[in-house]
């Protein structure tokens, strides 16, 4: 969709796209949609008008512990983490090219998931995500290591590598733009990734994992569990497996995930 068309709403065009959508309801994990391990859904709400658009996974420990098992199996398979930078480069410029080419759509499940005008999901979708991961996407293959001077008896140099597993927490407010400011940097280094989208807005998050298999991305290096801040987003932040975390949301959700760290630290 051209930049230049996204004041032009239809409305009558967009509703016509709402009625043929189909909803995700499963967690993503390893490559394909899958039940709750624990057989627990919450709903799923338009908030501007209040109507149930569907269900949604409500992800727990098991879940979790099984998204971050697949995820550091491909990590260790290596067959995206140890790739040629220019294959990893392909892949994510063909993301880019797939999520422009279905931006109305995912523009239209984001509006209705989250209640914000299609004027703007437009926006962010068509040009904003896609532009993010072919920004990253470009940098592959032109960021280096560096060679540290020293004396002339020893030789030093610094080795970028991906950090293994990391765990993203989005807000509710911008789901897919937040999943793709923390997706594209760390898929661009080779990290597997678990996402916890906010329970309110999964749906567009579950889509983007769907089209990046489509892309190229193998098995278990993107996963997603949508859930409850409490179940899934706190055994994301307690998991001994989990290399890092990047965390958008609110202070005391934010003081809670510096509490699970800590725990961590002490155990280990």
């Amino acid at each position: 969709m051209r930049e230049s068309d996204m004041g032009k709403c239809d409305q009558g065009k967009y509703q016509k796209i709402a009625q043929s959508l189909t909803f995700p309801t499963g967690a993503y994990i390893n490559g394909q949609y899958c039940e709750p391990r624990s057989a627990a859904f919450i709903q799923t709400i338009n908030p501007a008008t209040g109507e149930v658009i569907g269900q949604i996974a409500n992800c727990q420990a098991a879940d979790v512990e099984y998204a971050v098992s697949c995820a550091r199996t491909a990590f260790n398979r290596g067959d995206w983490s140890r790739s040629a930078p220019e294959c990893r480069k392909a892949v994510l410029l063909k993301l880019a090219e797939l999520i422009r080419e279905h931006s109305e759509e995912l523009a239209v499940l984001e509006s209705l998931d989250s209640g914000k005008p299609i004027r703007d999901c437009l926006h962010e979708i068509a040009v904003e995500v896609p532009n993010t991961f072919q920004w990253y996407a470009e940098l592959i293959d032109k960021s280096f290591g560096k060679v540290v001077a020293t004396g002339s008896d020893a030789l030093s140099w610094i080795v970028k590598e991906p950090i293994g597993v990391v765990g993203l927490v989005l807000p509710w407010n911008f789901p897919l733009l937040m999943a793709a400011w923390k997706l594209a940097p760390a898929l661009a280094s080779g990290c597997s990734a678990i996402v916890k989208p906010a329970e309110q807005t999964s749906m567009t998050a579950l889509r983007l994992a769907e089209l990046a298999t489509a892309a190229g991305i193998p098995p278990g290096v993107i996963n997603i569990t949508p859930g409850q801040g409490e179940l899934a987003g706190t055994a994301l932040g307690m998991h001994p497996d989990v290399d890092a975390i990047s965390f958008t949301g609110s202070t005391e959700v934010g003081r809670c995930f510096m509490r699970y760290a800590a725990e961590r630290n002490l155990k280990s």
